[in-house]
């Protein structure tokens, strides 16, 4: 059986689409793949300064995706900080990679060209920890999405200058990229992002979802008036949850006129309420139980860590520390 490895930032609420982009793949591919899912809270430390902002949203990224379907039995599930080997890993890396190199990262480029200043030396650094992460585990494949695709392209370069200078050591994984990952808007219609503020919670109180759906933004046409379906935001995002003829009842009703964006609004809570009702009902049981949650990324954090220090075992030994 192929192992695929993914981490996933604490940095919010879990939203519509981390779930179409990535949270559902990484749930699905545990049938067929043996998996292992960090929650990446060493990366979250580059903009999470807050201790009990950092814990809440490290505990609730673990409650959602055991809501959400995540099997424990299936999934070595574990906390990236919790490993020690992924820092000590990222170090002898680092003693590899030459910093031109990580001057051609997307996300170090973007920093820059947004005129940002003070950049830590740990988003810099961010592709040499990744690749920490990865290689430690010898994964066949790695899901992410399109604008990922350069940091794998970085972790197989990190691994083969490593295999080339020490001895074959670590295995050079494939980017798994799923085609046809839907983008989903956001309320304001731009890619839904926390950084934007125009997320749909998953996981909200009933009221704040409502509140969500109802802020989406549409154009200022009328009750009566004719809407165009094709354009409309609360379509696109009801398109993702809809079956045909769901989605094809809906258009008819924009393109006959007199069902206002209101009354779309209402659909696509419901929709959104009956897709998730059975994560929802899951997430609000199990998120009181601590030591459940917490004995399973302890649990996680040992079968993660005797994979892990194998292979740091095998690097230390090829670099002469052992």
């Amino acid at each position: 059986m192929k192992r695929i490895l993914s981490g996933v930032q604490p940095s919010g609420r879990p939203h519509l689409g981390n779930y179409l982009g990535a949270m559902r793949q990484h749930i699905e591919m545990q049938k067929d793949f043996e998996a292992f899912l960090f929650i990446a809270d060493l990366h979250a430390l580059t903009t999470v300064k807050d201790a009990e902002k950092m814990r809440a949203q490290t505990y609730d990224l673990a409650v959602s995706y055991l809501a959400l379907g995540l099997d424990p039995k299936k999934t070595v599930f574990f906390k990236q900080s919790d490993v020690s080997e992924h820092a000590e890993l990222c170090w002898i890396f680092d003693c590899l990679v030459k910093m031109p190199y990580l001057e051609r990262a997307h996300a170090w480029k973007d920093a820059v060209e947004k005129g940002k200043k003070e950049i830590s030396v740990g988003l810099f650094n961010y592709p040499v920890l990744q690749a920490a992460d990865i290689l430690l585990y010898q994964p066949d494949l790695v899901p992410v999405g399109q604008d990922q695709k350069q940091h794998i392209e970085m972790s197989r370069d990190i691994a083969q200058t490593f295999n080339n200078t020490f001895g074959e050591t670590f295995k050079v994984p494939e980017p798994f990229i799923k085609e046809n990952v839907a983008v989903v808007p956001g309320t304001d219609g731009q890619k839904m992002s926390k950084s934007y503020g125009n997320t749909i919670e998953i996981f909200a109180e009933e009221s704040v979802l409502k509140k969500q759906v109802m802020n989406i933004v549409t154009d200022s046409k009328g009750l009566e008036d004719k809407k165009d379906p094709d354009t409309c935001n609360v379509v696109k995002i009801y398109k993702l949850f809809a079956n045909k003829a769901e989605i094809k009842d809906l258009c008819d009703k924009y393109k006959k006129g007199g069902f206002g964006y209101g009354d779309s609004k209402k659909l696509l809570l419901a929709k959104i309420l009956e897709h998730f009702a059975e994560a929802r009902k899951k997430y609000q049981e199990i998120y009181p139980k601590k030591d459940y949650i917490y004995g399973i990324l302890e649990e996680g954090t040992k079968k993660a860590k005797n994979v892990a220090g194998k292979t740091l075992e095998e690097a230390k030994k090829r670099i002469g520390y052992l």
